[in-house]
This record gives C-alpha cells, structure tokens and sequence, in this order.
C-alpha cells in the first residue's frame, strides 16, 4: 500500500471519529434533554398525586362525624393532616378524630394496599409518643381508600383496623357490627 493510500486512510479514519464524536455529543444532548423532561413530569405527576390525597382527605373528614358515632365513638374534634415533631422525628397522621375518651388515627389512600396497612401499624405503635396530649386517651386506628387492593381490607380488619371505604356515593365503615377495634 502507498504512502499516500496510508495517509488518506487515517484521514478517512480521522474523519470517522469526528463523526462518532459528534454523534456521542448529540446524543448526549437528547439524553439530557429527555432527562429534564422526566424530571418535570415526575414533579408534576407528584404535585397531582398529593392534590389528590388532599382531595380523598378532604371528602372523608366530614364523613368521620358521621361514621364513628355510629360505632360508638362521638367526634367532637376532626383534624386533617396532624403533623408532630419530636426528638428529630416527625410523625403525618391524615385525619384525626377524637372525643373525651377516644382517639382515631385514620390513613386515607386513594389506592389503599397491605404495606400502607402496615405502614400505619407501624405509626400507631409509635402516636402517642409524638401525641402526647392524646396519652389518656383510647387509640383505635382506621384506614380509608377509594379503591382498596386485594386482601388489604381483610389484613387490616384482623389488624383491629376500621376499613373505610366507597359506598355508592358515600363512605362506609366496610366492618361487620360485631367488630370489635384493637386499642393501642
């Protein structure tokens, strides 16, 4: 092969990696382009999703006037989104109700599953160190959701959970008359 032929080979070379270089340079640029949309689409999808947690609470806590009473539990106080911070934790309740002697912890979902269940076990194992105020009172936890995910109504009924659900077009505490709450 000729010392020409040879030089013009590299150069052909050459010029492919200016090209692969160019290539790799654009699709980089697309990739952080496609990137920064993902991130805004994930920071819309959660602005909504929290938007419509707060909508679910918000169609539930007038509910719990109404459900409670009907179990024995007279509401005379309906707090949504009790927020506590103690010793560096903080604990978020969605809606609390309580009366002279009871307080309910309710998790609303709008697509309730066995780990929220658990999850809010969890919590009401550790509320009335971050409830102080609530100390004397009877803990009972409930858990509320739009659509509720196979088997999570049964786990958190054996929990001595209330299950709150949809009903036509209201909510229904979904527990027989002879449940009988678990206290905390």
């Amino acid at each position: 092969m000729a010392k020409k032929d040879i030089e013009k080979n590299i150069q052909e070379i050459w010029e492919l990696f200016r090209e692969t270089d160019r290539g790799f340079k654009e699709t980089k640029e697309v990739l952080d382009r496609v990137s920064h949309e993902v991130a805004e689409v994930s920071k819309s999808v959660a602005a909504l999703t929290g938007k419509w947690g707060q909508f679910v609470e918000g169609l539930l806590a007038p509910a719990v006037t109404r459900l409670f009473p009907e179990r024995g539990i007279e509401v005379d106080e309906v707090y949504q989104r009790a927020k506590t911070r103690r010793n560096g934790a903080q604990m978020e309740v969605d809606l609390l109700a309580s009366d002279h002697e009871y307080v309910v912890a309710i998790e609303v979902k709008s697509s309730l599953s066995v780990e929220d269940v658990k999850e809010h076990l969890e919590r009401l194992s550790k509320f009335k160190d971050f409830f102080p105020r609530f100390s004397e009172h009877k803990l009972i936890g409930a858990i509320a959701g739009i659509v509720i995910e196979e088997n999570a109504d049964r786990f958190a009924y054996k929990s001595g959970l209330f299950v709150i659900g949809q009903s036509g077009e209201t909510v229904e505490i979904l527990n027989d008359e002879n449940f009988k709450p678990r206290e905390w």
